[in-house]
Order: structure tokens, then C-alpha cells, then sequence
């Protein structure tokens, strides 16, 4: 192993928060998949399913998009140097 102080990280960069459908997309297929086996093992029909999943991405979708503009925000911000 080497003494040698190491370079940082090249950063990433820089780049807007992903539409709203895509986070309702994502969001959508997200609860298909966690309700999908149980409904199905219980005999709802798929398109229950899938509507069920839909309604739920409605809400999470500004949710999880303001979740990955805080994250985009705190990857600009300057770190505080280590103490």
C-alpha cells in the first residue's frame, strides 16, 4: 500500500432532475411488482393490478422527484472540509 495522498474523485456532473412521468413510470412499476405475485396468488385479474399500481404512482411521483432534486443539490454542494 502506498503513502501517497489520493485524488478525489473526478466529480459527476451536472444535470436536472429526470420528468415527473418518468419518476411515475418507475414508480408505477415499482408497485406492480411489490403487489404483483401476492394479488395474483389471492385471483385478482391483472388489469386490477395494474390500474392499482398506476393510481399508486400518481402520489409517489413529485415525491421521488423531490427526492433526486434534493440529492442532485447535495452532489453540487461543496463539501465542508474534513475537520
Amino acid at each position: 500500500m502506498s503513502s501517497e495522498p489520493t485524488a478525489p474523485p473526478p466529480s459527476l456532473p451536472r444535470r436536472p432532475a429526470h420528468p415527473l412521468i418518468v419518476h411515475w413510470l418507475v414508480d408505477s412499476a415499482i408497485a406492480f411488482l411489490v403487489i404483483v405475485l401476492v394479488a395474483l396468488f389471492l385471483g385478482v385479474s391483472i388489469w386490477v393490478v395494474v390500474i392499482t399500481a398506476v393510481v399508486i404512482g400518481v402520489p409517489l411521483a413529485p415525491l421521488s422527484r423531490g427526492a433526486e432534486e434534493r440529492a442532485l443539490a447535495r452532489r453540487e454542494a461543496p463539501e465542508p472540509p474534513p475537520s
